[in-house]
C-alpha cells in the first residue's frame, strides 16, 4: 500500500503536512487560518473532507493557529497530548482525541509512532507515520536529539527533519539576545548542523527522501540547509528537498 506526504507549508508563519495511505489522509499540524488551510489543501488536489484527522505537535501559533476552526468546520477529530491541549485555548470546543506521547496509536491506514522532545512547550511530541510496509519520519521543534528520539527515527523510508537556522546566521542577525537564546538553546530549534549530525546516527539505509522543513527566513537559506544534509548522506545538494513558507512542498512517495 502507497504511503506519501506533502506540505502546505513551513516556517515560522505556519506549518502544515498532509500525509496519506489507502483511504486515510491525516494532517500533521495546522498552522495556517482555516481559510487558508482549506486553499492549501486544494492546490495539492484534496479536498477538507478527504481528512480524516487532525493531529498536532505542540501548542505554538505556527502550529495550531486555525487547528481548532478547521477541526470543527469539517467535523475532523483533533489529536493532541494532554498538555498541549490544556495550552491550546478553546480546545474543547473541537472533538478531541488524547495522544500518549509513548503509545503508538492507528487512524485508519495510518500508524502513528509519537515521542516526546525537547521544546519549548508543554507537552510538544513528534511523530513516525507508517503504513506496516513503510515509515515517514518528521520531526521539528527540537532543540536537540535525545537517544530516545535516535531510536524512535531509525530505518526511516523518508525523513523531514528541521533545520531551521545557521548557528552562524543566528548570531549575526537582527534578532534580540534573547530569541537568539530561545532559537538556539537545548529546548529551541535545530540547527543545519545539529540536523546533519543527527543523520550521521541514524540507519538510512533505506532513506529514498530526506526534506529540509522548518527553516528560518531570517535565520537561514534554502542552500545551507541543503548542503548540510547532502553531505552527511553523501547525496547531491540536488537530492535534498525543502518544504518553503508560501508553496510548501509537493506529493512525495515513500518506499
Amino acid at each position: 500500500m502507497k504511503l506519501r506526504f506533502s506540505y502546505l507549508g513551513s516556517g515560522s508563519r505556519g506549518n502544515a503536512a498532509l500525509i496519506e495511505s489507502g483511504d486515510t489522509c491525516v494532517m500533521l499540524d495546522c498552522g495556517f487560518s482555516a481559510k487558508e488551510t482549506e486553499r492549501r489543501v486544494r492546490r495539492l488536489g484534496r479536498r477538507p473532507s478527504d481528512i480524516s484527522a487532525l493531529v498536532i505537535t505542540h501548542e505554538h501559533g505556527d502550529h495550531v493557529a486555525g487547528a481548532v476552526r478547521f477541526a470543527r468546520r469539517h467535523d475532523i477529530d483533533l489529536w493532541m497530548t494532554p498538555g498541549t491541549r490544556a495550552a491550546v485555548r478553546d480546545a474543547h470546543l473541537a472533538r478531541l482525541r488524547l495522544v500518549n506521547c509513548h503509545e503508538t496509536f492507528s487512524i485508519g491506514d495510518i500508524q502513528v509512532e509519537p515521542t516526546p522532545v525537547p521544546h519549548d512547550a508543554r507537552e510538544p511530541c513528534q511523530y513516525v507515520f507508517g503504513n506496516g510496509d513503510h515509515r515517514l519520519g518528521i520531526l521539528t521543534d527540537t532543540g536537540h536529539v535525545s537517544k530516545h528520539m535516535l531510536q524512535v527515527y531509525q530505518g526511516c523510508d523518508a525523513l523531514a527533519l528541521e533545520t531551521n537556522h545557521s548557528p552562524a546566521m543566528l548570531a549575526a542577525g537582527a534578532y534580540p539576545a534573547h530569541l537568539k537564546e530561545r532559537v538556539g538553546c537545548n529546548y529551541g530549534h535545530l540547527s543545519n548542523e545539529q540536523a546533519a549530525a543527527m543523520l550521521g546516527n541514524l540507519d538510512c539505509s533505506r532513506l529514498g527522501h530526506i526534506v529540509g522543513v522548518h527553516l528560518s527566513e531570517k535565520n537561514n537559506k534554502p542552500e545551507l540547509a541543503r548542503a548540510a544534509l547532502a553531505g552527511a548522506l553523501g547525496c547531491a545538494p540536488d537530492d535534498v528537498h525543502i518544504a518553503d513558507q508560501a508553496e510548501g512542498l509537493e506529493w512525495l512517495d515513500v518506499g
